[in-house]
Protein backbone atom coordinates (compact mmCIF):
# COMPACT_ATOMS: atom_id res chain seq x y z
CA UNK A 1 0.00 0.00 0.00
CA UNK A 2 1.17 3.49 -0.76
CA UNK A 3 2.22 5.81 2.05
CA UNK A 4 -0.68 8.03 3.05
CA UNK A 5 0.73 8.89 6.49
CA UNK A 6 0.61 12.64 5.83
CA UNK A 7 -2.92 12.63 4.45
CA UNK A 8 -5.54 14.30 6.61
CA UNK A 9 -9.25 14.44 5.88
CA UNK A 10 -12.17 16.10 7.68
CA UNK A 11 -14.81 13.77 9.17
CA UNK A 12 -17.31 14.35 6.36
CA UNK A 13 -14.68 13.34 3.80
CA UNK A 14 -13.80 10.20 5.76
CA UNK A 15 -17.49 9.33 5.71
CA UNK A 16 -17.67 9.85 1.94
CA UNK A 17 -14.54 7.74 1.39
CA UNK A 18 -15.91 4.98 3.62
CA UNK A 19 -19.21 5.00 1.73
CA UNK A 20 -17.36 4.87 -1.58
CA UNK A 21 -15.28 1.91 -0.39
CA UNK A 22 -18.32 -0.04 0.82
CA UNK A 23 -20.28 0.71 -2.35
CA UNK A 24 -17.39 -0.30 -4.61
CA UNK A 25 -16.68 -3.54 -2.74
CA UNK A 26 -20.41 -4.41 -2.79
CA UNK A 27 -20.28 -4.50 -6.60
CA UNK A 28 -17.55 -7.15 -6.69
CA UNK A 29 -18.37 -10.82 -7.22
CA UNK A 30 -17.81 -13.21 -4.34
CA UNK A 31 -15.33 -14.12 -3.07
CA UNK A 32 -13.88 -10.64 -2.68
CA UNK A 33 -10.09 -10.72 -2.57
CA UNK A 34 -8.18 -8.51 -0.15
CA UNK A 35 -5.97 -7.36 -3.03
CA UNK A 36 -9.04 -5.92 -4.75
CA UNK A 37 -10.09 -4.09 -1.59
CA UNK A 38 -6.57 -2.67 -1.25
CA UNK A 39 -6.59 -1.41 -4.84
CA UNK A 40 -9.96 0.23 -4.29
CA UNK A 41 -8.91 1.77 -0.96
CA UNK A 42 -5.67 3.16 -2.39
CA UNK A 43 -7.52 4.65 -5.33
CA UNK A 44 -10.07 6.32 -3.08
CA UNK A 45 -7.35 7.74 -0.83
CA UNK A 46 -5.29 8.97 -3.77
CA UNK A 47 -8.29 10.51 -5.53
CA UNK A 48 -9.57 12.18 -2.35
CA UNK A 49 -6.10 13.49 -1.59
CA UNK A 50 -6.14 15.01 -5.09
CA UNK A 51 -9.25 16.98 -4.17
CA UNK A 52 -12.23 14.88 -5.28
CA UNK A 53 -15.08 15.01 -2.75
CA UNK A 54 -17.98 13.26 -4.50
CA UNK A 55 -18.58 9.75 -3.16
CA UNK A 56 -19.97 8.44 -6.45
CA UNK A 57 -16.96 9.70 -8.37
CA UNK A 58 -14.56 8.22 -5.81
CA UNK A 59 -16.31 4.86 -6.22
CA UNK A 60 -16.35 5.04 -10.02
CA UNK A 61 -12.67 5.93 -10.31
CA UNK A 62 -11.71 3.15 -7.89
CA UNK A 63 -13.64 0.55 -9.87
CA UNK A 64 -12.12 1.77 -13.14
CA UNK A 65 -8.63 1.52 -11.65
CA UNK A 66 -9.41 -1.99 -10.46
CA UNK A 67 -10.39 -2.95 -14.01
CA UNK A 68 -7.21 -1.43 -15.40
CA UNK A 69 -5.00 -3.39 -13.01
CA UNK A 70 -6.34 -6.66 -14.33
CA UNK A 71 -7.69 -7.75 -10.94
CA UNK A 72 -4.83 -9.71 -9.36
Amino acid sequence: MQNFANAAFPPDMVEAMTSALHAAVATLPEPVHSAHVNIIAESILRTAKGGERDMAILQRIALMELQLTGRP
